[in-house]
């Protein structure tokens, strides 16, 4: 019994065991066989390849944002994008990986305005070049004795960094046919007027030069050719996009149409009308082309309409939404969406090697110098930033372009740049001012770089007006190295000034004047060293002449014909300056640090100071400027000097009083009181700026400023105390291409007086 139980379970396990056998060869069967149906009916019905095809049209191409937002909406996969100009830059970060809606959040916090004019911030310009930025209204290049106008407005460098950061992720990728999406672009070149597919190579130059509008981007070198946007030629490439083997093409139309009569009201327009003939007939027969044609309404737009792009956007999305049901036919017989790629931000890069080509008259230690970079180092993409833009603010470079190549077997970049050296070097610029100073001023000037060193420039201001002056400056730019400069300035003006500056108080309670109507002339002559460290920091020492002459006509009466001299002196000292300056803006900073502190120690003087004897003045500048909104921003200031040794000469005290920039000597502007008039051999000062930006380029300002200034301040405790000085104002300014233009009413407390003060254009 127990042996016939045995038998019948092996019997059953048996049994089982090749049932499990059938089902699995059953199972595999059907598979095998749905699997080569679904292959079948896929051979019969293949997917279609849709191709994108977006057209230029300058800021109205940001309506192909909102275009792409409803497609990838509705889960229709692209195979092939192509693009013109400002089509082929929305059209090349799309097929690099980034989403319609990534696009939408990017260009919403572009400043167009700074990108466009190449608006690079100001703490990018090397010290001695950012003074002659502040001071010019005019600036006029020449060459033989003939002015050389730029080839554009802009040479779209702001441009080139924003777009080569946003395509960083693919920068290894030189066939634009293995990019996430492929993608070619089309440009025009400029020598024979033929059509150039771009479609290999560096992407960011090549979306560059298909978007090089004629007059306001300066054109692009690829590969010996001269190329300039591609809308000249084919504006629509829908044809060579066809021919990438596209079944369905989707296009996006955003160029004008023609004008009436009543809107041909300029030349601008009416030129614009006559290179809208040829592209409009073209479209007529490419819209037949174009399986699914989208046409965003964008007539109240132009080609610089770049404040509105958030319009702009939605009418891509609703012009697309139109076309709903036929998109959505699309998306049914694909399954597969595109995988957009997951960007992410990026903080801080390592430089492995740097490669320079291009450069001749401008050395390697200056191009990294400006740079500000070394190899197998590691910055914040932030300075790497700030580091082509110095390279870029020097304008020795008509060009800067450059790659970060990545390595796989390495971490970090390979950086690559190319520059094209300009080819002027001598330039002309003019300047006008006035104040209640120096009064109306005519500023000339003439600047030449290559004077005699590759890697130098000279400079010299003529200022003509009430008060003649001059400053000369002559700069060997060695990049990390020491730097070698020369500098000549003579100063001149008629002014009523305190009495205490130039007399002791024996002859002040003997003359029983207050205050002396002088002529001051003042001419100084530096030789320096000059270098920089911790990146932002400028540090110089050198030697100076100082020859200061103070004579007036009016004091102990007219019974002599000549005037009577206080200060007739050449002064010689050693003297040393410590540098930062971060301010966004000279006159209206929104953020930035600045800081400037002095140091001369006086060695020798000639026989009118009779009995010289040593001294030294400090002295410094401290400033904050922040901003609570894109409207209100504050500075916070404070200064202070001292001298130390013989303090017996008055004539290089401190002298508080007046409003402005660029004063010579120790004279502290202070609001509240008129120019030079509170002195002392030592001072402290704490300021309070209000900056509201009412309308853009108009403020209104409230100031505060507070001061103790006498002798020997800082040995009694007097600098520590309650504020002896109090000045108010309130001001209105309006920034303009010739400089500030500034009103300021304002009070001092202690004298129970106002104070108005203007002036006109930049200070020099």
């Amino acid at each position: 019994m127990r042996c016939l139980n045995l038998t019948s379970f092996l019997h059953d396990k048996i049994l089982n065991n090749n049932l499990k056998i059938y089902s699995f060869i059953l199972t595999l069967f059907l598979l095998t066989f749905l699997s080569a149906k679904a292959q079948n009916e896929a051979e019969e019905n293949p997917k279609p390849k849709i191709g994108l095809v977006l057209s230029g049209g300058g800021a109205k191409g940001l309506a192909h944002i909102g275009v792409l937002k409803v497609i990838d909406s509705l889960g229709v996969k692209v195979d092939y994008v192509a693009g013109t100009s400002m089509g082929s830059i929305i059209g090349a970060l799309y097929a690099s990986g980034y989403s319609g809606k990534q696009l939408d959040s990017i260009f919403q916090k572009v400043d167009f305005d700074k990108i466009i004019n190449d608006d690079l911030p100001r703490s990018s310009t090397a010290f001695s070049e950012r003074d002659n930025m502040e001071k010019y209204a005019v600036k006029l290049p020449f060459n033989d004795f003939k002015i050389k106008l730029p080839s554009a407005l802009s040479r779209g460098q702001n441009t080139y960094s924003l777009l080569l950061k946003l395509l960083i992720h693919v920068n290894q990728v030189d066939d634009f046919s293995k990019l996430p999406i492929p993608f070619f672009c089309i440009a025009t070149n400029i020598e024979t007027g033929e059509q150039v597919m771009l479609e290999k190579g560096n992407l960011t130059q090549s979306i560059m030069a298909s978007g090089a509008l004629p007059s306001l981007f300066q054109p692009v070198t690829i590969n010996k050719q001269i190329l300039i946007d591609g809308g000249v030629v084919n504006n629509y490439p829908v044809d060579e996009l066809r021919d990438k083997g596209m079944d369905i093409i989707i296009g996006v139309d955003v160029q004008d149409g023609l004008a009436t009569r009543d809107e041909l009201t300029s030349a601008p327009e009416v030129l614009f009308q006559l290179n809208n003939f040829r592209s409009i007939s073209n479209m007529k027969l490419k819209v037949k082309k174009t399986d699914i044609y989208i046409k965003p309404n964008i007539r109240d737009f132009n080609v610089v309409s770049f404040n509105q792009g958030k319009a702009i956007i939605e009418s891509g999305k609703t012009a697309t939404l139109s076309k709903l049901n036929i998109l959505g036919e699309l998306t049914s017989k694909m399954p597969n969406v595109n995988e957009k790629v997951k960007l992410k931000s990026i903080d801080s890069i390592k430089i492995n090697n740097i490669y320079l080509n291009g450069n001749k008259n401008y050395t390697r230690a200056y191009v990294l110098g400006k740079l500000k970079l070394k190899k197998n180092k590691k910055i914040s993409y932030e300075n790497f930033n700030k580091g082509i833009n110095n390279l870029v603010a020097t304008n020795n470079f008509e060009t800067v372009e450059y790659e970060l190549k990545t390595d796989n077997d390495k971490e970090g970049y390979d950086l690559i740049t190319n520059v094209k050296e300009t080819g002027v070097n001598t330039y002309f610029k003019l300047g006008i001012h006035y104040d209640e100073l120096y009064k109306s001023s005519a500023l000339l000037n003439l600047t030449k770089k290559q004077l005699l060193f590759k890697n130098d420039v000279a400079s010299l201001d003529v200022v003509l007006g009430d008060n003649v002056r001059y400053n000369f400056e002559y700069l060997i730019d060695k990049g990390f190295y020491w730097s070698v400069g020369v500098r000549s300035r003579y100063n001149q003006f008629r002014k009523n000034i305190s009495a205490q500056l130039v007399l002791d108080d024996g002859q002040i309670m003997a003359s029983g004047l207050n205050n002396i109507d002088v002529k001051l002339r003042d001419q100084m002559n530096q030789f320096y060293l000059q270098t920089l460290f911790r990146r932002d920091f400028s540090l110089s020492i050198g030697l100076e002449h100082k020859r200061l002459i103070i004579k007036s006509e009016t004091i102990f009466g007219n019974n002599s014909n000549e005037d009577f001299l206080f200060e007739n002196t050449d002064y010689l000292s050693l003297f040393g300056n410590l540098k930062l300056d971060t301010y966004d803006d000279k006159y209206f900073p929104k953020k930035g640090v600045y800081f400037n502190g002095d140091l001369n120690i006086y060695i020798s003087a000639s026989s009118f100071v009779e009995d010289f004897e040593e001294f030294s003045i400090a002295k410094a500048d401290l400033g904050y400027a922040f901003s609570t909104s894109d409207k209100l921003a504050f500075n916070l200031q404070a200064s202070g000097g001292f001298k130390l040794g013989d303090k017996s000469n008055r004539t290089l005290d401190f002298a508080l009083g007046g409003y402005g920039n660029n004063l010579i000597n120790n004279f502290i502007p202070f609001l509240g009181y008129d120019f030079i008039s509170l002195t002392g051999n030592s001072y402290v000062k704490a300021a309070v700026i209000v900056d509201y930006e009412v309308l853009k380029k108009h403020h209104i300002t409230l100031e505060g400023n507070w001061a103790n200034i006498d002798n020997n301040i800082f040995e009694s405790g007097e600098w520590f105390s309650l504020p002896d000085y109090r000045g108010y104002a309130l001001g209105y300014g309006i920034e303009t291409f010739l400089g500030p233009i500034q009103a300021k009413y304002s009070y001092s407390p202690e004298q129970n007086e106002s104070n108005w003060f203007f002036n006109i254009g930049f200070w020099f």
